[in-house]
C-alpha cells in the first residue's frame, strides 16, 4: 500500500456500507493512525441516517493482526495522521478506541473475518454482532505471551460465547483456532470460501436493513442487554420494552402490510 492509500476504505450500497482496514502490507496491524482513522469513520457512519448496516472486513490475507507491535516497540514510526503527533501506539482515549466507536455506532455490524484475527484483531472481531468468516480465519489470543491484560472486551465476551474453559485454553496458550472449530464452537455462524465471504456478508447485511429499522434496533438492544445481564433481568427488561414497543409502534395497518410483506418474500424464495 502507498502512504497515498487510505488506511480504511469505506464503500457504500444502499443501506449498507462496506468498512475495510486497508494497511494489508502489515496484515492490518493497528498503528495508531490506522485506529484514528477506523474511529473517525465509524463515528462518521453514525452520524449517517442513511446507513443502517456495516458489514467490516480487512484487505489482503488478514482480518487484523492486533496492535502494532513494531509501532508499539519504538522500531517503526507512526503511520497517517498521527505521524505529526507523536504518542504512544497504545493509546487508549476516544480517538483510538476502535470497540467504543463500534458500540457507539449501534448498528448492527457483520464481520467478515477473511484471515487471521490476533489479540487486538480478535477483539474487534467479538465486538462485531455477526461474524462470518473465511476458511483460512484463524483467531488467537496472545495478550498473555506479550504481557498486556485485554483492555477492549476479550476476556468477558470470549467465554460468554464458548465457554470459560475453552476461553481459558485460548487466552492462557496463545493458540490459534481454526475457522471450521471456530463455528462448532459457537464463535462465528459459519465458514464459507474465502471467495463467497463478503458477497455472503452484503447479502446477509441487506437481507438485516430490509427488516423495521426501529423493531431491529430494539431487539439489537435487548439481546445485547441480556447478554450482559442475569436471564431475570433481561427477561424483566424484554417483557418491559415488548409493552412499550406495542404501545408505541405497532399498528394494525403496520401488521397488515408487513404480513402481506413476509408472504410476497416467502413466494420468493419459494421460486
Amino acid at each position: 500500500m502507498s502512504d497515498s492509500e487510505p488506511l480504511v476504505l469505506v464503500a457504500r450500497d444502499g443501506a449498507v456500507a462496506t468498512v475495510t482496514l486497508n494497511r494489508p502490507e502489515a496484515l492490518n496491524a493497528l498503528s495508531r493512525g490506522l485506529r484514528r482513522e477506523l474511529v473517525r469513520q465509524l463515528r462518521a457512519l453514525a452520524g449517517d441516517e442513511t446507513v443502517e448496516v456495516v458489514v467490516l472486513t480487512g484487505a489482503g490475507r488478514a482480518f487484523c493482526a492486533g496492535l502494532d507491535l513494531k509501532e508499539l516497540g519504538g522500531e517503526t514510526e507512526p503511520d497517517g495522521v498521527d505521524a505529526a503527533q507523536g504518542g504512544g501506539a497504545g493509546d487508549v482515549d476516544g480517538d483510538h478506541d476502535v470497540c467504543g466507536a463500534m458500540r457507539s455506532l449501534q448498528r448492527p455490524i457483520v464481520g467478515a473475518i477473511n484471515g487471521v484475527a490476533i489479540t487486538g484483531g480478535f477483539e474487534i472481531a467479538l465486538a462485531c454482532d455477526i461474524l462470518l468468516a473465511a476458511e483460512e480465519a484463524r483467531f488467537a489470543d496472545t495478550h498473555a505471551l506479550v504481557g498486556v491484560v485485554p483492555g477492549w472486551g476479550l476476556s468477558q465476551r470470549l467465554p460468554r460465547l464458548i465457554g470459560p474453559m475453552r476461553a481459558k485454553e485460548l487466552s492462557l496458550t496463545g493458540n490459534f483456532l481454526d475457522a471450521h472449530t471456530a463455528e462448532r464452537w459457537g464463535l462465528v455462524n459459519r465458514v464459507l470460501p474465502i471467495h463467497q465471504l463478503l458477497p455472503a456478508a452484503l447479502a446477509l447485511a441487506a437481507q438485516i436493513a430490509a427488516t423495521d429499522r426501529r423493531t431491529r434496533e430494539e431487539i439489537c438492544r435487548l439481546i445485547d442487554h441480556g447478554f450482559g445481564s442475569t436471564l431475570g433481568e433481561g427477561l424483566a427488561e424484554e417483557a418491559r420494552a415488548s409493552a412499550e414497543h406495542m404501545r408505541r409502534e405497532v399498528t394494525a395497518e403496520g401488521v397488515r402490510a408487513r404480513r402481506a410483506a413476509i408472504q410476497e418474500r416467502g413466494r420468493r424464495q419459494q421460486g
